[in-house]
């Protein structure tokens, strides 16, 4: 037989108050509308739903304390007609408990009047449960009914271009259903990244269930990612480097222009703050890192002869740190 006391966990003296703020708190967790991926959570629900019913009516709580009734509220023997316990030879005692042909399902269904269940299933849950307000039928015994269900979730996959993931476009996505939304590209995005879009999916008893939208950002042809960061390699001619200047530098955002510095060499990175991915927190963004990449042209006679007769420092090995 199971503890009612246990079950809500609280101490067997324990006032009104604090049952039922330990059912309020039970019922919200359990509650089969919020779990709906926990099959254990409406037998749980129910567990502690009678539970309460029985410590809320202060006769049954005498009563199973006494050791009359089980957890159920059925009492623990069969009592006789006419002289039977507490009942005057009726065989569910005189508690106020469950009182034969006076429910609301007519003769022969039961009602319980022990609990504030409606109030209490009004104020958690807007008065969404089943059976006029709250989560019990009328006919029979009460107990937890189980919701109906909602329709099936509908998933997607919706490739988003590197630029429009890391500047947090919006994107257009045609729904199964015929609708055409806007979702908004989260900060932190990722391939893998879900959007979960309530009431978009199938049709159901108890309403429609939700589109799960999976986001593939995809890859570019000269942008690549790292962690927050974008990085561009970026050729420049031989007098862009040796003389800096101006030049033009894609971002995610659009092209910039940036300065060149004079003397630079393949392989000097530029910072171009705020110019990568948005974070997942903080509301900042990465950086976009530029690497310089001196580009020759091939078969150029007027630079082969330049390099021959120039009278640099010819004697400098650029390759000492390598130890070659």
């Amino acid at each position: 037989m199971a503890d009612p006391y246990s079950t809500l966990g609280v101490a067997r003296n324990a006032d009104d108050k604090t049952i039922k703020s330990a059912y309020r708190k039970l019922a919200k967790e359990l509650h089969p509308d919020r779990n709906q991926d926990n099959p254990n959570a409406a037998d749980r629900f129910s567990a502690v739903t009678q539970a309460y019913d029985l410590l809320s009516d202060k006769d049954k709580r005498a009563q199973f304390d006494r050791g009359e009734i089980d957890d159920k509220g059925d009492p623990k023997a069969p009592f006789g007609f006419g002289g039977g316990a507490g009942g005057g030879g009726n065989p569910f005692g005189g508690g106020r408990g469950f009182r034969p042909g006076a429910g609301p399902g007519g003769a022969g269904g039961f009602q319980a009047e022990g609990g504030d269940f409606s109030s209490i299933f009004d104020e958690l849950f807007g008065g969404a449960g089943g059976g006029g307000g709250h989560p019990f039928g009328g006919g029979g015994r009460r107990g937890a009914a189980r919701p109906q269900a909602k329709g099936a979730d509908v998933a997607y996959r919706l490739p988003v271009s590197f630029e429009d993931a890391a500047a947090l476009r919006p994107q257009r996505v045609s729904l199964s259903n015929g609708k055409t939304i806007e979702l908004k590209i989260p900060a932190g995005v990722e391939t893998g990244t879900q959007r979960r879009l309530p009431n978009q999916g199938e049709s159901g008893p108890a309403g429609p269930g939700d589109a799960i939208v999976t986001i593939e950002v995809q890859p570019h042809r000269f942008f690549t990612r790292e962690g927050d960061d974008v990085r561009l390699d970026l050729p420049v001619r031989l007098d862009e480097a040796v003389l800096g200047g101006k030049v033009k530098v894609p971002t995610v955002d659009g092209a910039v222009m940036v300065t060149i510095p004079k003397g630079s060499t393949s392989g000097r990175v530029l910072r171009l703050g705020g110019k990568g991915f948005h974070r997942a927190t903080g509301g900042t963004r990465g950086d976009q890192l530029v690497t310089l990449v001196i580009d020759l042209p091939a078969g150029d006679a007027e630079l082969e002869a330049f390099a021959e007769s120039w009278q640099g420092d010819k004697a400098r090995n650029p390759r000492a740190g390598l130890g070659v």
